[in-house]
């Protein structure tokens, strides 16, 4: 069977696009990960299932896929903006009265574990922000070579202005204005110390209270949370390389400005293709935990919330995540998870009857046939930009067909 050709939805240009690898049959991907402060939230749990369906139908076209996908272990502040604030995981370890890495440890190895139940595959590098500290001090250099970076006591900024000057792009990935960006006032701790408001830290130095910090040219310091995924995913993907993926919460301004620091250091973008994740809601909500609108994987999974009537399980909430498309909101209801888990119940009851239809010499060739024609529908659905829901909708399709072919009617 021929497989159909693969378009993807870019980001970066808001139109799908023929996928076309830099290297024939041969994939580089970089997906943002998580932060190891605290337990991984159903959010994150989405995004790294639409990845991982990804990566497997990546595979399945015939590709070998270096699929990259980093732990944020340092560098990303407590109120998500580069220069104020203390590091989310220095701020842990500190309450708690324990070293850093403890923090990291323990939520990386959650974050493993709930993945896992999800039946995602692991990616095959996994790199952390602090063993990568070198290469991310390399980048700066670079970009300090170019003239788009400058250094006020001790901490170093990246200069947009400057950047846009000879880089006009800046802002195309988010769908920003430079006027907006420039003209936009926040009290920040630094803020004095930016030549303009949109300039972003490259590198920090560190107070004597600081935990985690490391020698560098400039300062003892910490850089900053932008300049993890330029430093790793060249390292290990090269200087260009063919996805770049992550939530749509990243678009501005990590991903943004992960661009404008690999452009900045080596005078070319990173990813030929950006392909960004939707939301989840809960109960029509944006999640918060100061509303209570909030739920663990694993609360979910064993049924202690008050949210829910019972618990689900991993594989309900996965198949409820492919029955939306990745770059669409999906609300988790108890009427939806409910809903999953029957049709999930459905598909395996068929996949059974069909290994025992197989199993037999009067196994009708219209069934071959008609399955045949259902799964080039799958896959055809599949290259459409992974359209998982309308995938789904051909396999109920499939089991329908089997559950007949059972009872006798065809």
């Amino acid at each position: 069977m021929k497989l159909p050709a693969l378009h993807v939805y870019n980001s970066l240009t808001r139109q799908k696009e023929l996928f076309t690898s830099l290297n024939k049959d041969y994939v580089g991907m970089y997906v943002c990960g998580p932060t190891v402060y605290s337990d991984v939230h159903l959010g994150n749990c989405r995004t790294f299932i639409s990845f991982d369906v990804i990566y497997r139908y990546l595979q399945f076209l015939g590709n070998k896929v270096r699929y990259v996908r980093n732990i944020t272990d340092v560098g990303h502040l407590e109120n998500d903006v580069d220069d104020e604030g203390e590091d989310k995981i220095a701020k842990k370890a500190r309450l708690e009265a324990v070293e850093p890495m403890e923090i990291a440890q323990r939520y990386t190895k959650g974050f493993h574990d709930v993945l896992d139940s999800l039946n995602t595959l692991r990616p095959n590098i996994e790199p952390s922000a602090t063993g990568h500290i070198i290469e991310q001090i390399e980048v700066i250099e670079k970009i300090f070579k170019q003239g788009f970076a400058y250094e006020v006591n001790g901490s170093v900024y990246f200069d947009t202005k400057k950047y846009t000057e000879k880089h006009p792009h800046y802002g195309k990935l988010s769908g920003k204005r430079l006027d907006d960006l420039f003209t936009e006032t926040r009290t920040l701790k630094n803020q004095s110390e930016k030549r303009n408001n949109a300039d972003f830290a490259l590198w920090m130095k560190a107070d004597s209270k600081h935990i985690m910090k490391w020698s560098s040219p400039w300062s003892v310091g910490f850089p900053g949370w932008h300049l993890e995924c330029s430093a790793m995913s060249t390292k290990y993907l090269g200087e260009k390389f063919d996805i770049h993926g992550g939530g749509m919460d990243l678009q501005f301004p990590h991903h943004e400005n992960e661009i404008a620091q690999n452009v900045g250091s080596c005078g070319c973008e990173p990813a030929q293709y950006w392909l960004h994740g939707n939301m989840l809601t809960l109960n029509g909500k944006k999640m918060s935990k100061r509303d209570g609108s909030s739920i663990l994987p694993g609360e979910l999974f064993s049924g202690d919330n008050d949210l829910f009537s019972k618990g689900y399980s991993p594989m309900t909430l996965r198949f409820l995540c492919l029955q939306s498309h990745y770059r669409s909101t999906l609300d988790l209801s108890d009427h939806a998870l409910a809903a999953a888990e029957k049709g999930y119940k459905k598909l395996m009851e068929a996949n059974k009857v069909l290994a025992n239809l197989k199993g037999t010499a009067t196994s009708p060739q219209e069934l071959d046939a008609t399955l045949a024609q259902l799964q080039e529908k799958v896959l055809a659905h599949l290259s459409d930009d992974f359209n998982t829901p309308q995938a789904v909708a051909r396999l109920f399709d499939m089991a329908t067909t089997i559950f007949s072919i059972k009872d006798g009617h065809i």
